[in-house]
């Protein structure tokens, strides 16, 4: 995939608050579709992929999932057909929403399984059927495997020594077992935990190694994962009209809100000089919109 706008991944200066500055590393514009961490993570896979001449990919997601996206939008841009397992198999009689609208159009094949099912993943016995009658190649969800943290391991450049903590949404961990493997010595790694799967902490805990220099946090007030809490809303809006930078409600969002609220209550404890991995995430607002007006909650104004 050397389809990579490269030149527009800045660093961009936002802020000061009680002296500590905030910088955000705009990773949301490697490209309009498969921005942020889900190019990093589907990079190498796809070139070996296309190495190995797969068939197909097959992988899961959600049904606002920017993995799913992403996928889809790599496997047409690249000739490669894809199929996305998406959990809940009552979504199979709804009107599309925008993110599985887009899967369908750039040509992925959705096929709704049941939360059991989905839990179940690829040892679910329909998953197993459709995967063996293609033959395609499953990709975990959320794209994390290996390969997809050595294309994580490419966000930190040089140039990055300087900062004191660099600060990222925690999904499946991939992103943040990329950065704990090349962030600097004296760099502490700060993640946001958004999903709160306790064995995603335990494989951090285990690729960590020697290297123990991280800390993973909650933010409470921001709502679960998949939904988002008014305060945070209004906070991803203020922050748009203030920076012109549009955060997604369920990662990045939520850790430029965490990261503001411990800085304005005087909580912050890793140095000075903050790097936020921008993870892009942005195409799944027009679907979070939607679902936000359908129970009279606000929306993300961009």
């Amino acid at each position: 995939m050397s389809w990579i706008a490269s030149h527009l991944v800045q660093n961009e200066f936002i802020t000061q608050i009680n002296g500590i500055s905030i910088t955000i590393k705009r990773e949301d514009k490697l490209h309009p579709i498969i921005s942020g961490n889900k190019f990093r993570k589907l990079k190498y896979n796809f070139t070996h992929y296309k190495h190995i001449n797969a068939r197909g990919v097959a992988t899961f997601g959600g049904a606002y999932s920017n993995h799913l996206a992403a996928v889809a939008a790599a496997g047409k841009k690249l000739g490669m057909p894809t199929i996305g397992f998406v959990r809940g198999e009552e979504l199979a009689q709804q009107a599309r929403n925008p993110t599985l609208a887009f899967c369908e159009a750039e040509g992925m094949r959705l096929y709704f399984l049941s939360r059991e099912a989905y839990r179940k993943k690829e040892a679910a016995p329909s998953v197993q059927e459709i995967v063996m009658e293609n033959q395609y190649t499953l990709l975990a969800e959320g794209g994390t495997n290996p390969l997809a943290v050595k294309g994580c391991e490419e966000i930190l450049l040089p140039e990055d020594k300087g900062f004191d903590c660099i600060a990222v949404a925690v999904g499946t961990g991939g992103t943040f077992i990329g950065l704990l493997n090349t962030c600097f010595t004296q760099q502490h790694l700060l993640g946001f935990d958004v999903v709160k799967d306790q064995k995603v902490k335990e494989w951090i805990a285990q690729e960590s190694g020697i290297h123990k220099n991280y800390t993973l946090l909650d933010v409470p007030a921001a709502g679960t994962y998949g939904n988002a809490s008014d305060e945070l809303i209004h906070f991803i809006n203020a922050f748009y009209s203030q920076y012109k930078i549009l955060l997604d409600p369920l990662y990045t969002g939520k850790l430029l809100f965490g990261i503001f609220a411990l800085i304005k209550n005087k909580q912050w404890l890793w140095g000075k000089n903050i790097l936020i991995i921008h993870t892009g995430g942005i195409q799944g607002i027009e679907g979070f919109n939607i679902r936000q007006k359908q129970i009279g909650k606000p929306c993300i104004i961009h």
